[in-house]
């Protein structure tokens, strides 16, 4: 098993490693409950300028509907919107056991001054939210300004108050080993509850090397602290072969017991009726 206990690992040994779990092949029985997992798994997003109550009314719908395609298909984990559609969304979805998640903190580039971060997400809260999507900066982290990302972190995490916290590190834009390990370290320690791969606004979004990095972050802090935190793949996976990839990484480094939607998603919402279709195709 490749160790990240320094920084001299280049993407390509990742690769290797990351192929060489993913390329396992599984039972017909094993990739059914791989995609059952999966869907149960999914936060059903839409983040567009053009979303209005019209278009969150229809998502919640779906949301909700997997569950009546047949017995052995779950409902997804939650929606995710802007912020000003959290009433609709909580009140669309009460009593389904669905969670209303929202980005904030100037989401999608996080090129906010961090008392507007901490007011959009407190805003985001009072609506009702149960996980805030928050973005760190970049920029600031490539500047090797390290301690002011993690007293942002810190910060958003406070004003999350019950609201469990979704770190988004951009890995495609942090490029490195290094920033994308030294952004896991950051958020971790400064309370994440979740790490996730991108916004889904940028290419490349997840790719299992930057997931592999994640999980390894995440297991050695565990393993340091005791704490299970999240881990969240999105940007970019559109089919049901490329989710089990991350469902296979998961299983491989973190375990079962992370697999289920209280430490694991996937943000993939051209994803979802496929993996339902699959399913009830048995």
């Amino acid at each position: 098993m490749l160790k990240f206990d320094h920084y001299k690992h280049h993407f390509d040994e990742i690769k290797q490693q990351s192929d060489a779990i993913t390329g396992e092949k599984l039972s017909p029985d094993q990739r059914k409950e791989a995609l059952k997992t999966i869907l149960s798994c999914i936060d059903l997003t839409t983040l567009e300028g053009s979303d209005n109550s019209e278009k969150i009314i229809a998502v919640c719908e779906t949301a909700r509907s997997f569950s009546s395609q047949g017995s052995d298909v779950p409902n997804v984990a939650a929606v995710c919107f802007y912020p000003p559609f959290i009433k609709l969304a909580r009140e669309e979805l009460a009593g389904t056991g669905i969670r209303v998640a929202s980005v904030a903190a100037g989401f999608p580039s996080g090129q906010l001054p961090l008392s507007l971060k901490v007011a959009e997400v407190t805003f985001a809260v009072a609506e009702g939210a149960d996980e805030i999507d928050i973005v760190i900066s970049r920029g600031k982290l490539i500047a090797n300004k390290c301690h002011e990302v993690y007293e942002e972190v810190f910060a958003l995490k406070e004003a999350c108050r019950q609201a469990e916290l979704k770190v988004i590190l951009e890995t495609g834009e942090l490029e490195t080993v290094y920033r994308i390990r030294k952004a896991c370290e950051i958020s971790l320690k400064a309370g994440a509850d979740f790490l996730k791969t991108s916004t889904g606004k940028i290419t490349p979004g997840a790719t299992p090397e930057a997931f592999l990095i994640m999980l390894h972050s995440i297991d050695e802090f565990h393993k340091k602290t005791g704490r299970k935190i999240g881990i969240k793949a999105a940007g970019g996976i559109a089919d049901p072969d490329d989710a089990i990839k991350y469902y296979k990484l998961v299983r491989q480094v973190l375990g079962e017991e992370w697999l289920n939607n209280k430490l694991f998603r996937i943000g993939a919402s051209r994803l979802a009726q496929k993996v339902a279709d699959e399913i009830l195709k048995g």
